[in-house]
């Protein structure tokens, strides 16, 4: 059997990660299945997780980082009274201590110090960048890393079990979060500490609830319908920006973005002003359209920042 040969394509799918491969040989898996000349995730899994990965394809890899920046949810389970390595149940035990004698309101009372606003230390076992290098690279190598406390957001936590040594949790949260991180902060706040044993992402913005295929799903459409199966569930490229402020332009405003010039004033813009300046907007054509990203400056004028190549025949 011949290698494929792969086709122009554009759109996002959901696809419903499943556990023990990592985010980009899922992706390489359905670009092969889509034949699609050009891929990417927006936002690795680890390996252990499983749950929603947006795959763009195409015009859509030019809005991957929007995506990345995007809201996030989880389902997780923790074990507590061992820390391992790599804060997950794929590292090497370090330490186990004894759990104590836990309830639902001390546990919530612990997980409070948690929301909002707060520093965070990433996992050494993380593909976060030092010197060019993934950490996990040189984790992997016995190097011994210091690895920066970040902040990050978390808008809510909920404790959904807790049976002796394991617990359950859904976690709400900001974009550079990292679950393993909140499990192991969180175990030594019990004084056990602990780690990620299953982990699930639940929607990603703007993509809630979302509609995910898996593996399964996605080879039995091919084999039912072919390929226009297969690209009747793929998302629009504008489905990554829906949640993005927007600003309707004409069709003479089209035409010029599309050749690079910025267009409008505040005062006379469509749709009106966007709020802070400067500020990125979802340029939409007459038809509802997006062209791409625009970016409102403090000219007051409307220049293009990252257009579809649609948006130069516009």
């Amino acid at each position: 059997m011949g290698r494929p040969v792969f086709r122009p394509l554009d759109g996002i799918l959901l696809l419903d990660k499943p556990a023990g491969l990592s985010s980009n040989g899922a992706l390489q898996h359905v670009r092969r299945l889509y034949r699609a000349e050009k891929g990417g995730h927006t936002g690795a899994l680890d390996p252990l997780a499983t749950g929603l990965l947006p795959l763009c394809f195409g015009e859509a890899t030019k809005i991957a980082g929007l995506l990345l920046g995007g809201r996030k949810a989880y389902e997780a389970g923790l074990r507590l009274g061992a820390t391992t390595d790599t804060d997950d149940a794929d590292g090497q035990v370090l330490r186990e201590r004894a759990v104590p004698a836990l309830d639902r309101a001390t546990v919530t009372a612990a997980l409070a110090p948690f929301l909002g606003r707060i520093m965070q230390r990433p996992p050494i076992y993380s593909a976060l960048k030092q010197g060019g290098e993934p950490l996990y690279a040189r984790a992997r190598r016995g190097e011994v890393i210091e690895v920066a406390e970040r902040a990050v957001e978390i808008d809510a936590i909920e404790l959904l079990a807790l049976e002796g040594d394991r617990l359950r949790l859904a976690v709400t949260c900001g974009s550079g979060t990292y679950i393993r991180s909140l499990a192991r902060d969180l175990g030594e706040a019990l004084g056990c500490g602990a780690h990620i044993t299953a982990l699930r992402r639940t929607w990603v913005e703007p993509f809630n609830p979302p509609r995910m295929h898996t593996f399964a799903s996605l080879e039995a459409v091919a084999a039912a319908g072919g390929e226009p199966a297969l690209d009747a569930l793929l998302l629009p490229v504008e489905a990554g920006l829906a949640h993005w402020p927007a600003a309707v332009v004409d069709a003479g405003e089209a035409r010029r973005l599309g050749q690079g010039q910025a267009v409008s004033t505040l005062g006379s813009a469509p749709g009106g002003a966007p709020g802070p300046i400067p500020a990125t907007v979802n340029l939409l054509d007459p038809a509802g359209r997006s062209l791409g990203l625009g970016e409102w400056r403090e000219d007051g004028q409307l220049w293009p920042k990252r257009l579809f190549r649609w948006a130069s025949a516009s």
